[in-house]
């Protein structure tokens, strides 16, 4: 499954702990990834800075569904699931 265009849950709903240029710190859930363009695309694909978590998060119709909301919930879900 390729990325739904304009979605961008999987770089919002999650925290991300490793550092981000922009967000040294990583990224708290819900809060929208500093490198997310108008087009809510990735500034940093196919860039080494990129943190290895999201290049490992591959979509999937379990997670991403039939649109952003799915996504969305099912990722905000995860993170209550996993938070420590």
């Amino acid at each position: 499954m390729n990325c739904r265009p304009g979605c961008a849950a999987c770089c919002i709903a999650p925290s991300i702990s490793s550092p981000i240029p922009g967000m040294e710190s990583g990224k708290p859930a819900g809060v929208r990834c500093i490198q997310l363009d108008e087009a809510d695309r990735c500034r940093l694909f196919g860039d080494p800075r990129r943190p290895a978590v999201c290049g490992s998060l591959a979509p999937s119709v379990e997670m991403c569904g039939a649109d952003r909301s799915h996504a969305m919930h099912f990722l905000t879900q995860l993170e209550i699931m996993t938070a420590a």
